[in-house]
Order: structure tokens, then C-alpha cells, then sequence
């Protein structure tokens, strides 16, 4: 009908979105090896460039992924065709990636030789190189948090292969990645980020858990005693925030969290909630974390903005709710404000350092993984932008030991945020209303009068008096943390 469709997408931002998500994709593939060849071409008796044209035809190249022949095959040298008649040579440095299946010990059906389809690629000296198809796949998802307006959404490593859109389709476990909301609920109910919760063992029965017995464990598989909720969370301690959430209630935690946009279904009232074993999608996670960004409103990400006729004339367009004027209030400021404030120390100080080399001090968020690194991710923003980024297989399996959100998804979301936020000016926190900064013991987290840290605090709700040098008083400890 000549319709002009309008979307909120920023074309710059989409682009480097799409090249990061694919470049920590083929970084991630070449770490673990080649796997060989996609097919092989009989060339026994018909070696024309006719009969090899045909067998490319219908192998599309993947944008830098070109499909390839190989027509001679040695461990010190490859010679290959590539469609439209090029002839190409690759030896020496360009064959490391898959030196292993060019002896002749490899398994047949891995090995390269004559007739091998392959993929080839080139580097950053413009050198031929081998390299595949990926097995893995990743996800990107930015916004404005003031308004939902999408600015850049990569579903997948290649749409042309699998229109499958793991932003708005794919349901995965968040791991540590939805802390952030389980002690927003404890903000809730008294706690406040000078609360002492103690990193020690801890075993819940098949009740408590909904299923099975567990003993959660921390990553590093240590455990660092009593420390202040702030210091929990940077350091990702997964008993801590099972801790805040028994004492919160998973009950509590389960609706708390609906108002973020999640299902309270896919998030059942257990203390595992507390490591993130429901189940979100990337919009999800978009639209929660804008709550923080935006100092406590829900929004609604959407990426239409308006559609036109073919004279021009206005048919549809969007209404988003404005944070600060029409959005819903979900959560008070200073829950967002300090919330905030506790994830510049994830990325100050804890999980996400690898952020600093943005050379800002304005970015918050929080790394996930999921039990035996089924799942990586990072979701993290700056007021006026929020953007996630996963990393998994669509059928789950481990991405490998140590491949963690701080490792495989981190680095999509810097290399997108390096360039959505390269003009922008850095935004400095300010407490909102009713917040009040104490000096505390960094210990026991009481007030003390001088020689602490400063700590923010709801006006009503500041910590009780102690002096520097007392040890830790059980009373410190809360009720059951």
C-alpha cells in the first residue's frame, strides 16, 4: 500500500550493535576450536568452475563469512575457490585456526581436503583466513529509559539464518543478573545498603527450594563472612542475596518483581529467585532495568513510531508513556537512587570493571551467569540509556568454564555503548528528595561520627549509632541474615 513505517531505531547505534554482537560471537567460536568442514563437493570428476559455481550457489555468504571450495589441501598451504571465480591461497599464520584437521590422522569427516566446503574470512591486515559458521548466539537490546523508544535490537548472529528473535522470543534464566530487583524488594523491607548480611554456608530443604535440596554456592566457591549489602551485590555473593530474600520473603519477592514486567509466573515464590532461576526475555530485562535508569517509572520499550501513507498522511502513531509526567510510578526515587548507586559499584569495583575502560563514571548494571555457564549476560545503563546483552546456546548447554556475563556478554554491551555514548555527557548522581548520606563503619555498617564511609539512607530509616572500633554486635546482623 506504500506505507513508510518509522521506527524508533537509531540506524548508527543498529549497526554497531549488530557488529558487536557478531564480533563477540566469532570471538567466542574461534576460542574453541575449528569443528570442520560444513559439507564436501565431489570434484573426482568435474572440477570446472562451472561445477563449482553450481555448489556455491546456494551457500550464501554470511556478511565477512565467504564460502569457499578447497581445491588442494596440504598442512603447509590451502588452495581454494570462492564464487565469481577467485582463486585464493592461504598458508602459514592464515592455517593455525585449523591446523589440527589438515594432518592426515584427522577424522575424515572433519578433515580438509579436496572438495571441503569452508568459510573464510579476512584479518585485520586484509589477509585470508579460515573461520565457520557459529554455533552459539548472542542478543542486544538498547532504549531510551525516559520513554521505551527502542535504539537498537539484534536478535541473533544472522536473520537470513534463523529468524528466530532471542530478544523478544527467546525465555532464559538471568542469573545474577536479576539480583538487582531481589534487593530492591529488600530496600522494601527495612534493609538498606549499610546492612550487614553474612557470605556463609546455608542449606534449604526441598520446601524452601520448591524442588530439591540445595546448598547455594558463590562462583569463586568462597565464602567472605558478614559484609554490607553494597559490597554483596559488586561481589556478586550468591548467599548474601539468598539471605536478603529469605528475610524478605519469596513471596513478597515474587510480586515485588511483577511490577518491573515480569510474569510472576515464570518467577515461582522459591529462594532460588534469589540467583535468578526464573525465567525473562531481553525486552523484560529492558524494560526493568529502565526503572532504575529513570528513577523509578515504568516503561513500555517499543520501536514503531509512526506510519504515513504515500502522501504523507499521519495513520498510527505511538504514545509512550513518559518517565516523570504520564509513566507509572513503580518504585520511590531513593529505591532507584540507591540502587543505582549500588550498581556504579559493580562496575567500579566489582563483576563489571572491565566497563571502566569506557572512561565514564556515570554507568551502572549488573553481570549474570547461570549454573554450569548455561547462560551469560549484562545488563546495565546510564540515565539516558539501558541496554542488555546475552550469550547462549537456543539449545541450552554450558558455554564453557569461566565464560561468565563479565566475560562473554560485557563485551558486546562496552563495544555498543563506546559508540552510543561517545557525545554524551557524563551524568553525575544526585540523591533525590528524602535521602540522607551517614558515615558508617565499614564493618558493621552502624553510624559512627567520623573515619567511616558515606553511605545513602532513607531520611527515616538511618542506621543506629556504634563506635569505630566495636566489634561486630550480633544485633548487627538483622533478624536472620
Amino acid at each position: 500500500r506504500g506505507l513508510n513505517v518509522y521506527t524508533t531505531l537509531v540506524s548508527t547505534e543498529q549497526q554497531v550493535a549488530y557488529q558487536a554482537v557478531r564480533a563477540q560471537i566469532l570471538d567466542y567460536d574461534r576460542r574453541y576450536g575449528y569443528r570442520g568442514p560444513e559439507a564436501f563437493v565431489d570434484l573426482a570428476k568435474d572440477a570446472s568452475d562451472e561445477k563449482l559455481e553450481d555448489a556455491l550457489q546456494d551457500i550464501a555468504d554470511s556478511d565477512e563469512l565467504h564460502a569457499a571450495i578447497v581445491l588442494e589441501a596440504s598442512p603447509k598451504q590451502v588452495r581454494l575457490y570462492r564464487a565469481g571465480g577467485e582463486r585464493v591461497t592461504i598458508s602459514e599464520d592464515g592455517l593455525k585456526f585449523v591446523a589440527r584437521l589438515l594432518s592426515d590422522n584427522a577424522p575424515a569427516s572433519q578433515r580438509i581436503r579436496r572438495g571441503a566446503v569452508v568459510r573464510l574470512s579476512k584479518d585485520e591486515k586484509g589477509r585470508w583466513q579460515f573461520a565457520q559458521l557459529p554455533q552459539v548466539e548472542s542478543a542486544l537490546v538498547s532504549a531510551d529509559p525516559r520513554s521505551g523508544a527502542i535504539r537498537a535490537l539484534v536478535g541473533g548472529f544472522e536473520f537470513s539464518r534463523n529468524q528466530f528473535n532471542r530478544v523478544t522470543q527467546s525465555l532464559r534464566q538471568p542469573g545474577s543478573s536479576f539480583k538487582p530487583f531481589i534487593y530492591s524488594a529488600a530496600l522494601e523491607k527495612g534493609f538498606t545498603a549499610a546492612t550487614i548480611i553474612n557470605d556463609a554456608p546455608l542449606t534449604f530443604t526441598a520446601t524452601q527450594t520448591g524442588s530439591e535440596p540445595w546448598e547455594p554456592k558463590n562462583y569463586d566457591g568462597k565464602f567472605d563472612g558478614p559484609m554490607r549489602l553494597r559490597t554483596a551485590l559488586a561481589k556478586s555473593k550468591n548467599l548474601a542475596s539468598a539471605r536478603s530474600l529469605q528475610a524478605s520473603t519469596p513471596q513478597y519477592a515474587q510480586d515485588y518483581v511483577s511490577r518491573f514486567g515480569f510474569d510472576p509466573k515464570l518467577h515461582p515464590p522459591y529462594l532460588t529467585m534469589a540467583l535468578g532461576a526464573g525465567n525473562v526475555t531481553l525486552m523484560q530485562m529492558l524494560g526493568a532495568y529502565s526503572v532504575f535508569a529513570n528513577g523509578g517509572f515504568r516503561v513500555t520499550p517499543y520501536f514503531i513510531d509512526r506510519v504515513e501513507d504515500d502522501k504523507g498522511t499521519l495513520l498510527v502513531t505511538s504514545q509512550p508513556q513518559i518517565a516523570g509526567e504520564s509513566a507509572e510510578r513503580i518504585i520511590d526515587a531513593r529505591n532507584a537512587f540507591i540502587m543505582t548507586s549500588l550498581m556504579r559499584d559493580v562496575v567500579r569495583i566489582g563483576t563489571a570493571t572491565r566497563a571502566l575502560r569506557l572512561k565514564r563514571g556515570d554507568l551502572a548494571g549488573k553481570t549474570g551467569t547461570t549454573n554450569e555457564f548455561v547462560d551469560a549476560w549484562f545488563a546495565g545503563y546510564q540515565p539516558t540509556l539501558v541496554a542488555v546483552a546475552w550469550m547462549g546456546f537456543d539449545q541450552p548447554r554450558t558455554l564453557g568454564r569461566n565464560e561468565t556475563g563479565g566475560s562473554a556478554a560485557l563485551p558486546i554491551w562496552i563495544d555498543y555503548m563506546a559508540v552510543a555514548l561517545k557525545n554524551v555527557p557524563e551524568e553525575p548522581l544526585s540523591p533525590p528528595q528524602g535521602v540522607i548520606a551517614i558515615q558508617v563503619n565499614p564493618d558493621t555498617g552502624l553510624r559512627i561520627s567520623e573515619g567511616g564511609l558515606s553511605e545513602y539512607f532513607y531520611q527515616e530509616f538511618p542506621p543506629p549509632g556504634a563506635n569505630l572500633g566495636d566489634k561486630l554486635p550480633e544485633e548487627a546482623l538483622g533478624q536472620v541474615f
